[in-house]
């Protein structure tokens, strides 16, 4: 299964459109927090998570999906939510702490709620595997077309949550995926020393339920596979179990100084970023020119400063409404 050329432009520019946008955060975030490092200084106060380096697995995964279909994600989220759809001015607003944010400024960057699109995400490990399934359990009762996809990252699935949630879509039969993202680290520790199997998608086995590993952060072989587990759910035949091996390009928060990483590790993976690979291949194969890819990176640059400036600009939440939406 080999995505049609519009549908190559439309994950290309995706995942150019999350580069560029994490890379203007990651600039913004130090404003105000340096010389002396303070977290809660400057505009976008905070941890702050990157995905540079995986947006293969969002854009594999989210070109197969519709508005109505149900995506959780971790506290590294902002590629997948960009590919689901995600309103990106009032994305960037929330991570702001802006009134005009998908949540008013409330959430942050790692709770990013979008109905519209059917997003959301946690900054709990695994949190987002038990409403996926809950999702994907709606909809099979009401007997209503969806699918439920549910991205946690390899130290997930060490987690209680992540099993009893996968034991019950198996026992359910529900129209879910779940899609781990393994970047080989858990903040600083390694999945050889985390975990007792090397590849997570053997684990799908105690669920009766395909699973498969998809290797080399590679976009077309991650559409490919997702192609099938997402047509298998749609087809009232049950979950699947994808684990993808990705790159983290960044630290595991900004500031991470990254002594944990073994020498020369960083400079190999740089040298497989998955945007550039995936730009040459579009040329090679003849389904973009490199005038295309410019127009598009443009494009996506220019989205992402709107986003910024929306952010910017908006208004700070009124002080008498810090209760509201607060549960007593």
């Amino acid at each position: 299964m080999t995505p049609n050329r519009e549908k190559q432009h439309w994950m290309y520019r995706n995942m150019v459109t999350s580069r560029k946008f994490e890379e203007t955060i990651a600039k913004i975030y130090f404003e105000g927090k340096l010389p002396v490092f303070s977290m809660a200084d400057g505009p976008i106060p905070g941890e702050m998570h990157l995905s540079d380096g995986q947006e293969p697995v969002a854009v594999g995964v989210c070109a197969h999906l519709e508005a109505s279909d149900i995506v959780t994600a971790t506290h590294r989220p902002h590629h997948q939510a960009i590919a689901k759809g995600v309103d990106l001015d009032k994305m960037a607003a929330e991570i702001f702490g802006k009134a005009t944010g998908l949540s008013g400024g409330r959430g942050g960057h790692m709770h990013l709620f979008d109905p519209k699109v059917n997003f959301a995400c946690s900054g709990i490990i695994a949190q987002g595997m038990g409403p996926a399934v809950g999702a994907a359990l709606s909809r099979k009762m009401q007997k209503k077309p969806g699918v439920a996809v549910a991205f946690v990252g390899e130290g997930a699935v060490n987690q209680g949550g992540w099993h009893e949630a996968m034991n019950l879509a198996a026992t359910w039969k529900l129209p879910f995926i779940c899609v781990i993202e393994d970047n080989a680290w858990g903040i600083s520790v390694s999945k050889e020393a985390s975990t007792a199997i090397s590849n997570n998608a053997d684990r799908a086995a105690a669920y009766g339920i395909p699973g498969k590993r998809i290797a080399g952060n590679d976009p077309y072989a991650i559409y490919e596979a997702a192609g099938e587990a997402i047509a298998r759910a749609r087809a009232g035949e049950g979950p699947s179990l994808l684990e993808i091996e990705t790159y983290r390009l960044a630290g595991h928060f900004m500031g991470d100084a990254e002594g944990y990483r073994p020498k020369g590790e960083k400079d190999a993976l740089f040298a497989k970023d998955p945007i550039p690979k995936m730009r040459a291949k579009m040329i090679a194969d003849g389904v973009a020119t490199g005038a295309e890819l410019d127009a598009i990176e443009a494009q996506a640059a220019a989205r992402v400063e709107q986003a910024i400036k929306f952010a910017r600009e908006s208004a700070d939440p009124a002080p008498e409404t810090a209760l509201t939406s607060v549960f007593a």
